[in-house]
């Protein structure tokens, strides 16, 4: 018993690990957008049904030793891969599809490994089943979600901030081989249990097969756990920060109920649930319609709580119709399917149909549709028993509520934009503003929840400055602090909507970096800054940092960073390396601007030591805006010295503050949850 429970527990932790681990280590090569999470999750779903559905053939069809030689020889093969560490021939070029670029990548790293450790659980309780007929094999089931969830929360709280990145991927490979040699030790000490197969162990009693119905009931409510898990992820690691913590804690909280549903000591009540299912998804809709007013810990609270309850229904329900061990596998290899189902629909259909978000709420609704379908199939159900079937008009009324309440906000959410798109990087509206006859008519870009750049649409008014970008800004302040009498080479990172270019002349030149393909094309249709730009524009589609690393020192005078997704911050560009990389492509007395906005997160000590790192003397720059287009704005000014300060207005402003809480971000560290606001 204690080989297997070993086995299987370590398989877990290391199958959570990873997933953080990999995806970290990959996140700066895209852009930092929280699409890749959602991608990496969706490989990860693909890769376990792969595995589930190994276990459920070699279980069926070969005999235990044919079942146990092939997994032992499969997994010595397997360590030819280590260490899951990806080459830089990966790095994408800025012209592939990011989605398909990081499949192949997993699968070119990580592929074998996982799909190996994915088999594990539904091997592992099968083998136990033939060895230990009597007892039951999902509780194992338990242990191996109580292993994944432990591996996913020490992430973030032990391995993240301790170890830098290829560390944790070598110390993660080493851990790989020793699960290898527990595997291999247990299937081959269950080579032989040709007497005691689950099908001749449930011979004494006729139980029957399920139905096509059930099959699909199992299925279907895997799937609408993993889009309610994706898409509480997506939402929060969108207008907050792709932080591993972001990551992990919906993905903790989907594990924990797994293991309570599955666990004997029934954590899952019906009577309880229905009202805290209810709850859970009105909270959420309440949010929803509130998202721009609510704080960052209420905000993570009540999608947190909500994602919770409604995965414990899910679960719940899945455990109530769990089947004889002689179906074990094929139960497990539906639930498998039904993830797979769920990140598909997430990662690759959902950007490629819908021109907005709206998975979250689509999973919603599937969520109390497929609970109240458990229910009606089960007579024992609370909803069965009650007298005058009062608790379906309740279940019934409740859920035709939500439907209408979710379809009024989707349908008012895309009212009044003349431009709603999205795509692997997110969401991208514009909208117009006043009426012609005004002089602050306007059009406005909007990236998630983030004004992204804003144009007079007036033409005496279309060149003006506006949004983050005023003429009291630091970046303003810094280009006016350079001699205006000679060309002007500046760099921005972010698109936008265009606004920065206001600020070329015809004898200066803007080199642009923009790895969203869409922003592009909206910045070149719905605004006029690229057109009326007097001054040669290049664009460079791709991330930022890694096309600057491609390329021959461009001697800027001005190096603007804004690279902003919504709210979410790339850490890539805030790191010790990426700072010498920016100073590279700078003149000797060249600006470096780095635009520090943001409602959840103090960047000011990151940008203050990696200043002090690379030997720079830096100032902080708040705007107060003003009354019409000009907002509030933070940026951070840093130059080659402190006398450099001293030309223009910069020198009137403050050294920016550091804090005991952050250490310097490097490419191999980094922690977000540390400067959460």
């Amino acid at each position: 018993m204690f080989l297997y429970a070993c086995t299987i527990f370590v398989s877990a932790f290391l199958l959570f690990q990873v997933q953080p681990i990999i995806a970290k280590i990959i996140l700066p090569w895209f852009g930092g957008t929280a699409a890749v999470w959602t991608t990496c999750m969706l490989f990860f779903q693909t890769a376990l049904l792969g595995g589930y559905l190994y276990s459920h053939w070699t279980t069926n069809k070969l005999a235990s030793r044919g079942q146990t030689t092939l997994h032992i020889v499969l997994m010595a093969l397997s360590l030819a891969v280590l260490p899951i560490v990806p080459g830089d021939a990966w790095k994408p070029a800025g012209f592939e599809n990011p989605t398909f670029r990081i499949l192949a990548l997993l699968a070119g790293t990580v592929g074998i490994p996982y799909l190996l450790l994915s088999t594990t659980g539904p091997l592992i309780q099968a083998w136990y089943a033939r060895a230990f007929p009597d007892a039951s094999p999902y509780r194992l089931f338990a242990l191996s979600n109580i292993g994944s969830m432990l591996g996913l929360l020490g992430y973030p709280t032990l391995v993240e901030p301790l170890l830098p990145t290829r560390v944790q991927a070598n110390i993660w490979s080493g851990a790989y081989a020793l699960f290898v040699a527990l595997c291999a030790l247990c299937a081959w000490k269950s080579r032989d249990l040709k007497s005691t197969t689950l099908e001749s162990a449930s011979d004494e009693v006729a139980v029957a097969p399920p139905g096509l119905g059930m099959w699909v009931l199992w299925a279907g409510l895997a799937a609408c756990a993993s889009v309610l898990l994706l898409a509480v992820t997506t939402h929060l690691t969108s207008d907050v920060a792709p932080i591993p913590f972001l990551w992990v804690l919906p993905l903790s909280l989907y594990l924990l109920s797994f293991i309570l549903t599955f666990d004997s000591k029934g954590w899952y009540s019906r009577l309880w649930y229905l009202p805290l299912v209810a709850a859970a998804l009105a909270a959420m809709t309440w949010a929803l319609r509130a998202d721009m007013e609510i704080r960052i810990r209420s905000k993570v609270a009540v999608f947190a709580c909500g994602l919770f309850f409604c995965c414990m229904a899910c679960h719940g329900e899945l455990a109530t119709w769990k089947p004889h061990p002689r179906y074990l596998t094929g139960f497990y290899l539906m639930i498998s399917v039904g993830g797979a189902l769920g990140g598909l629909f997430v990662g690759i259909l959902a950007p490629y149909v819908f021109n907005q978000y709206i998975e979250l709420e689509i999973g919603m609704v599937l969520c109390a549709l497929l609970v109240m379908l458990s229910h009606y199939r089960d007579r024992q159900s609370p909803l069965q028993q009650t007298q005058g079937g009062w608790g379906w008009v309740l279940a019934a009324g409740g859920t035709l509520i939500l439907i209408v309440v979710l379809g009024r906000m989707v349908h008012e959410n895309s009212r009044g934009y003349r431009v709603i798109a999205r795509n692997f990087y997110g969401e991208l509206r514009t909208a117009d503003y006043g009426t012609p006859d005004e002089s602050d008519w306007s059009r406005k870009l909007t990236h998630g929840v983030i004004n992204h750049g804003e144009q007079y649409l007036h033409p005496a008014r279309a060149r003006e400055a506006t949004s983050y970008f005023g003429p009291t800004t630091g970046v303003a302040r810094a280009i006016f602090a350079k001699d205006r009498a000679k060309p002007q080479r500046i760099g921005i990172t972010g698109l936008g909507a265009g606004v920065m270019i206001t600020y070329a002349r015809a004898i200066d030149y803007i080199r642009i970096y923009e790895i969203n393909p869409l922003v592009i094309d909206v910045a070149k249709t719905e605004f006029t800054f690229i057109k009326d730009c007097p001054g040669k524009i290049d664009i460079v589609l791709g991330d930022a940092r890694l096309s600057l690393e491609r390329e021959q020192p461009n001697n800027f005078d001005i190096l603007h960073m804004d690279a902003f997704s919504s709210d979410s911050v790339p850490v890539h560009l805030l790191t010790k390396e990426a700072f010498e990389l920016y100073f590279r492509h700078l003149k000797p007395d060249g600006i470096l601007v780095m635009h520090i906005s943001n409602r959840y997160l103090n960047l000011e000590p990151v940008v203050a030591l990696a200043a002090q790192a690379v030997g720079k003397a830096a100032v902080y720059v708040a705007d107060p805006g003003d009354d019409d287009l000009a907002y509030y704005a933070t940026d951070m000014v840093l130059v080659g010295s402190r006398e450099a300060l001293s030309k223009g207005d910069l020198k009137s402003f403050a050294q920016p503050q550091m804090s005991d809480k952050v250490r310097l971000w490097t490419d191999d560290y980094s922690n977000l949850f540390r400067i959460i606001r």
